[in-house]
């Protein structure tokens, strides 16, 4: 018998059917779950044991511990994911992974769903033609749970019988009866595979039928799960590699992780070897080192095994591996960066709605805070450090001289390219998903504390030239008034920036309220004493023209500060305590 080119294709090609049945299994598990699942991640991951739980729950719903992965750098690039909690995650997921192989175990191996597969395959169609779409989407699922097996089927057909080729079978015995470096030729040919597979589950199959065809040991194959531990890190670093330092230090936290477990896993392989073989032939009544039919169920059961006790052995070391690649993937400094540039938006986390939300709410407060308060602070000759201190604002004024700033230029270069940018991403997440009610609420009010700003910009324009002359004018009464009005704003801006990390934020909400209704009363009582100020001729009428103008102008600024800042800390402060 030949193998040539036709039945090297079909290999080729069971492998492929194998790989898609996976995929769509995987990918319409992961819709059916949907929003609830990544709300269940971004929620029960306050601990590390919750985290690990979360992981390895995911894992097992979706058969996908890329896609776990992928989510984890996803959420972690948005800080949706604290560092410790993402290790959590991926560790727990590390053994959720290991569900799918006990599947592919048992049903492809022990039991014969091939058998099955087309009835099902028949079902699934009917299902996926429903008008609902959750019915769909388990019709799909089933469809792809089939092809999985009629691949896996194919794939051991395809596999040539080592028997009838004496010389291959005496070249592959001199790979595998090197002792430790066959072993570790056999963990770099597992890494290999799975990073150009991209599924440690399609990894495992293919391992699993070379073993049970002969064309590799027990141990070798073992030697292989390992590696493949060591390829499916790979998935992270390639989703992290365009996301921000955070998502980067959980792909190499992933890999360093994996990469301890199968150092400490070297150093006892033939032991551990035995130790599950004993185990497995209570269970299968005969070992996977001398019986085939007790292979599979060996297998999964040593790739479990394996993973439980890596994740315990690490779960406690969690600081320690969070500090080692923090040390790896330092923050860039964000003295090097252009504050025009936008920061937080990027694909890594426009891959979810939550994770795409995080971004916009956090470019919005970068811009808020860094573009925003400078305009305000700087258009009233203030710096943004005296409103930070306990300075009064009359001693902050006393002493305050004209600032230069071009409050257009500002806004042409350092405002107007990232809230375009804002509302191009916030379009993209509108677009790209089913947002719920609270998420097109959410993605809303961000778009309109961005309009917001925009106002409180243009007001500043305005009133920076009448300030310049008002406040420094030799009339003290006018003065005074000009200083009064730069107080209302600067007052606003002082409060505002409170907000941030606020614990009794609900009590610092409310204030907000209280305090828009103190400034809208702020403008009659000015009135007033501008209307006395003309009547005792204080003031002249030109002045007095500028000052009601510039009152409305500065109440609106402070009301406008307000109401982004109450949107915007808002929705930061759901976020941070995970309601979302």
């Amino acid at each position: 018998m030949n193998y040539g080119i036709f039945n090297t294709l079909t290999l080729v090609g069971s492998l492929g059917l194998f790989l898609y049945g996976m995929r769509v299994m995987s990918d319409n598990l992961t819709k059916l779950a949907g929003d609830k699942m990544r709300r269940i991640m971004a929620n029960t991951t306050s601990n590390r044991l919750f985290a690990v739980l979360t992981g390895f729950g995911t894992t097992a719903l979706v058969q996908s511990s890329s896609a776990t992965t992928l989510m984890v750098v996803s959420f972690a690039n948005a800080s949706l994911l604290t560092l410790t909690e993402s290790i959590g995650v991926i560790m727990g997921a590390n053994i959720g992974t290991t569900v799918t192989a006990w599947i592919i175990s048992i049903l492809g191996f022990k039991v014969s769903m091939s058998s099955i597969a087309i009835p099902l395959i028949g079902f699934g169609f009917v299902l996926s033609l429903g008008k609902d779409k959750q019915i769909q989407r388990l019709g799909s699922f089933i469809v792809g749970f089939a092809l999985l097996f009629i691949g896996l089927q194919f794939l051991k057909d395809a596999m040539p019988d080592l028997q009838e080729y004496p010389e291959t079978l005496r070249t592959l015995a001199n790979y595998t009866n090197q002792g430790f470096w066959s072993v570790l030729l056999f963990l770099g040919v597992g890494a290999m595979l799975t990073v150009i597979l991209q599924s440690s589950s399609a990894t495992m199959a293919l391992t699993l039928v070379m073993c049970i065809e002969g064309w590799i040991p027990f141990t070798m194959a073992a030697a292989m799960v390992l590696g493949e531990n060591i390829g499916t890190t790979i998935t992270a670093n390639i989703a992290a590699f365009i996301g921000n330092h955070q998502a980067k230090r959980v792909a190499r936290a992933h890999f360093i992780f994996n990469i301890i477990g199968v150092l400490w896993m070297l150093t006892i392989f033939w032991w551990f070897l035995d130790t599950v073989a004993i185990i497995t032939q209570q269970i299968e009544g005969a070992s996977p080192l001398t019986q085939i039919s007790s292979i599979p169920v060996g297998l999964a059961l040593f790739h479990t095994l394996f993973n439980v006790i890596n994740t315990s052995m690490l779960i406690g070391f969690l600081n320690l591996i969070s500090r080692i690649v923090t040390l790896m993937v330092p923050q860039r400094d964000e003295k090097t960066t252009h504050i025009f540039e936008a920061k937080y938006l990027d694909d890594t986390s426009l891959k979810y709605p939550q994770s795409a939300i995080k971004s916009l709410l956090d470019e919005s407060l970068h811009l808020y805070e860094k573009v925003v308060y400078k305009v305000v602070t700087h258009g009233l000759n203030v710096h943004r450090e005296e409103i930070k201190s306990d300075l009064h604002l009359n001693d902050i004024l006393a002493r305050a001289k004209i600032i230069e700033i071009d409050v257009g230029r500002v806004y042409l270069n350092e405002f107007k390219n990232i809230y375009g940018r804002i509302i191009e991403y916030a379009t993209k997440t509108q677009e790209k998903f089913k947002l719920d009610k609270k998420q097109i609420k959410a993605v809303r009010n961000i778009l309109i504390a961005g309009s917001l700003m925009v106002e409180i910009i243009k007001d500043i324009k305005l009133l920076r030239q009448n300030i310049n002359v008002f406040s420094n004018s030799e009339n003290k009464y006018i003065k005074k008034q000009y200083n009064n009005l730069r107080k209302i704003i600067l007052q606003t801006v002082r409060y505002t920036s409170q907000a941030k990390g606020n614990s009794q934020y609900k009590k610092h909400a409310k204030n907000h309220r209280k305090n828009l209704t103190k400034f809208e009363k702020k403008i009659f009582s000015s009135d007033n004493a501008i209307n006395k100020l003309v009547a005792n001729k204080n003031i002249n009428n030109e002045m007095a023209t500028s000052l009601l103008n510039d009152n409305k102008l500065a109440v609106q600024i402070a009301q406008n500060l307000l109401k982004a800042a109450n949107i915007l800390y808002f929705e930061q402060r759901k976020f941070d305590k995970k309601d979302s």
